[in-house]
C-alpha cells in the first residue's frame, strides 16, 4: 500500500517505510525557495544530524544521536535568531552548546574535552569523546565552517566574551608563540603520564581537565585586563589554535566584501575582535585565518558589503 504525498515524483514509500524515492531537481527547487536567511540553520541542523546518526549508527551508542541532534539543533535556533537580528543570539548558543560541554559532559560525565583529553585517547587508540569532538569541531570541520567553533561553542570564550573589552583597546601583540608552547606542554604532559606508567590515568584526566579550565579561565580573564582585550587568551595562549588556523585557511564559510558596495570607512575592522582585515577578500588577508564568525563586521557596516 503505497502513501503519496501531493508530488509523487519527490517522495514515494511504502506503509512499511521501506522504499525511498525523490527527484533532485524538486528538492533543488522547493530549497531554493526557503528565504536564504532560513537556509544556513536548515544546512547546519541537517550536517549534525547527519553526524549524529552515523556515529550512532557506526558506534552503536545512542549517546551520539542524543549530543550531536542537541548540538547541530541549538546552532540551528541560534543561527535562526542571529537571522532575526536578536541581540544575543550568539550568546545564547555559546552557553548552550558550551555550558552543555563544560558541566555535563566535562564535569559530570568526566570526559576530558580539553587537548589533554584528545591526546590522551589518541594514545589509548580509541575514537570516542574528545577524539570524535576534535576531528568535527577543530579539526575537519574547519573545512565547512571555519573557526565557528571559536565564536559560538567555546566555554572559554563564552566567559570571555562577557568582560568589558570587546573591542580591542590596544594594537595586536607578537605573542603568538606561547600558543605553541602551551600545546607543546600538554603533548608531553600526557605523553609523560604513558612513558612512565602512571597509574589511575582516568581520575589524573579529569582533575587534569578542572585545574586546565580553572587555568585558562583565570589566564584569559587577567589577560583581558591587562591587554584590554577580552579575545587577547585566544590570539595568544590556546593552544587548539595549532588545529584551527591550518584549516580554517580553506574554509567554505567566510565573510565576504562587495567591493562595488564598500567605501572603505574601515568600520568593520575596528569592531573585529580578532583583528581580521574583512575588506580583503584574499584568503590571505591579515590575520585571515582567526575569524570566528561573529558577524560583528557584518552588523556594522552601513553599506551592506560583507555577507556569508
Amino acid at each position: 500500500m503505497a502513501i503519496l504525498v501531493e508530488n509523487p515524483a519527490f517522495l514515494c514509500y511504502n506503509i512499511n517505510y521501506e522504499v525511498f524515492t525523490y527527484d533532485k531537481k524538486y528538492v533543488r527547487g522547493e530549497f531554493e525557495n526557503v528565504p536564504k536567511q532560513y537556509r544556513l540553520p536548515i544546512i547546519m541542523w541537517l550536517l549534525f544530524e547527519a553526524i549524529a546518526i552515523i556515529l550512532w549508527l557506526t558506534l552503536k551508542d545512542i549517546f551520539y544521536l542524543f549530543n550531536f541532534t542537541y548540538i547541530g539543533t541549538c546552532l540551528a535556533v541560534g543561527i535562526f535568531l542571529l537571522a532575526k537580528k536578536f541581540k544575543y543570539a550568539r550568546h545564547f548558543i555559546q552557553f548552550a552548546v558550551g555550558a552543555y560541554m563544560l558541566v555535563y559532559l566535562g564535569i559530570f560525565s568526566q570526559e576530558n574535552m580539553q587537548i589533554t583529553g584528545f591526546w590522551y585517547y589518541l594514545f589509548l587508540g580509541l575514537f570516542e569523546a574528545a577524539v570524535i569532538h576534535y576531528l568535527i569541531a577543530k579539526i575537519f570541520g574547519l573545512l565547512f565552517f571555519g573557526r565557528g567553533w571559536c565564536g559560538y561553542a567555546c566555554w572559554t570564550a563564552m566567559i570571555l566574551d562577557l568582560l568589558p573589552y570587546k573591542i580591542p583597546q590596544q594594537p595586536r601583540k607578537k605573542l603568538g608563540f606561547i600558543r605553541y608552547m602551551v600545546f607543546a606542554v600538554s603533548l608531553i604532559f600526557v605523553g609523560a603520564l604513558f612513558l612512565f606508567h602512571v597509574p589511575d590515568l582516568n581520575n589524573i584526566m579529569f582533575w587534569s581537565f578542572i585545574i586546565g579550565n580553572v587555568l585558562y579561565y583565570g589566564v584569559g580573564i587577567a589577560l583581558a585586563f591587562i591587554l584590554k582585550d577580552n579575545r587577547a587568551f585566544c590570539k595568544y595562549v590556546c593552544p587548539i589554535t595549532t588545529f584551527l588556523k591550518p584549516a580554517s585557511y580553506f574554509a567554505f564559510l567566510r565573510i565576504k566584501n562587495d567591493k562595488d558596495k564598500c567605501i572603505s570607512c574601515n568600520r568593520c575592522k575596528k569592531v573585529c575582535p580578532m583583528n581580521v582585515d574583512m575588506t580583503d577578500n584574499s584568503r590571505k588577508r591579515i590575520n585571515g585565518t582567526e575569524c570566528i564568525l561573529c558577524l560583528n563586521c557584518v552588523n556594522e557596516c552601513q553599506k551592506n558589503s560583507l555577507h556569508l
